[in-house]
């Protein structure tokens, strides 16, 4: 009902507040995301096998 208005005062916010056009606009930053981008989803990855094989571990060794 009032996420609406919500969001788009939040997404003006952001706009006024953030993103400055006076700025020079830094070439780099496309592939600077994209680095941050691939390298959290690779913890997540990560995490998420580390968490899938104490998991597995754990519900082996419990009772049956």
């Amino acid at each position: 009902m009032m996420t609406r208005p919500l969001h788009t005062a939040l997404g003006f916010l952001i706009t006024v507040l953030v993103a400055d056009p006076r700025r020079d606009r830094d070439e780099h930053g496309l592939s600077q995301s994209t680095e941050n981008a691939v390298l959290l989803a690779g913890a997540v990855a990560v995490a998420g096998l580390v968490i899938a094989a104490i998991t597995s571990f754990v519900q082996s060794r419990l009772p049956k």
